[in-house]
């Protein structure tokens, strides 16, 4: 039986929420179907609103809902999500002190055959840049469930990364959760992988089995908050093994690798690789090709760690 897509549990959970609470409404710019929230629009029709192909509008429109009390989720691609609205989020909602929910679809190689331009791998480092919001990015449907919650009865603005098609079974269904703080799946004495969403915490998973052939122990983490970091945890892992490596779907620059070099930095120690967007654009491919053109398949991400470990 297939998984439940990632969309799905993403308007499921706003269901529940808007069941209880008549304060949560929906945004969307001409994507309800695509992003999941078409089922919203039919249960909840005064509390959905499609304002076009606008994305910067839709921005201004939930910034007005929200000074009026509402909790809006505003779901767009994630490449929209973060160029396009940049101004609007930043201003009407973030320095307004206003309690947007932003959400961000198919982020980094899952916009696939949408191409290049679709292609959002700087989407993190913008948001981070933004003073006391929360970046976060789920890695399964359970996960996704439990922080959009968390999401919505925080008060204050959140940028999520959403991959809205497949759906991915890492966690058990009462596994809990908290923004900010990451989450350890297994454990080993080499090296730390500090992995964030749907791809790169699965791959880094399968990695860390392929590790094991060659005598190599590895902690795997999902850092599913990006902003504010764990940065207890952090410096914990770096304690235990010294030997650090990020996986994320996104530019080595600003993201997940960037959140942690810092602290490593600022503490003076500890070895880091990052594993991402080397400096690139996107392209068009599918899922298997553009795996590959990036490094992010399991068998690359322990190749990787090989010859970082041999470097040390």
């Amino acid at each position: 039986m297939a998984l439940k897509s990632m969309r799905d549990t993403y308007c499921d959970t706003l269901l529940e929420l808007a069941e209880k609470n008549d304060a949560i409404v929906v945004l969307n710019a001409d994507l309800s179907s695509a992003v999941g929230t078409k089922r919203f629009e039919q249960r909840f029709p005064d509390r959905a609103f499609n304002v076009g192909v606008a994305e910067a509008n839709m921005i201004g429109v939930a910034a007005g809902l929200s000074a009026r009390g509402k909790i809006p989720f505003a779901s767009t691609f994630a490449v929209f999500a973060s160029r396009r609205t940049f101004d609007q989020f930043f201003i009407s909602g973030n320095y307004a002190r206003l309690n947007i929910k932003l959400v961000g679809s198919d982020p980094g190689i899952a916009a696939g055959y949408n191409g290049g331009t679709h292609m959002a791998f700087e989407d993190i480092g913008m948001m981070r840049s933004v003073p006391g919001i929360v970046v976060f990015e789920p890695c399964d449907n359970v996960s996704l469930k439990a922080l959009v919650r968390q999401s919505a009865a925080r008060k204050g603005c959140t940028y999520m990364r959403l991959h809205r098609k497949d759906g991915n079974i890492i966690y058990g269904e009462h596994e809990e959760f908290q923004l900010g703080k990451g989450k350890i799946l297994r454990w080993g004495g080499d090296v730390t992988i500090f992995a964030s969403g749907f791809i790169m915490v699965l791959q880094a998973l399968k990695a860390a089995e392929m590790l094991e052939k060659s005598r190599v122990s590895a902690t795997v983490i999902d850092m599913h908050t990006i902003k504010p970091i764990d940065k207890e945890l952090i410096l914990s892992q770096v304690e235990a093994t010294n030997a650090v490596v990020t996986c994320e779907n996104h530019q080595i620059s600003g993201g997940l690798g960037s959140a942690v070099s810092e602290v490593l930095a600022e503490a003076g120690t500890g070895k880091l690789k990052r594993i991402g967007i080397q400096d690139e654009f996107g392209e068009v491919g599918n899922d298997a090709y553009l795996m590959n053109r990036f490094g992010f398949t399991a068998e690359k991400i322990c190749g990787e760690i090989v010859e970082f470990l041999k470097g040390r």
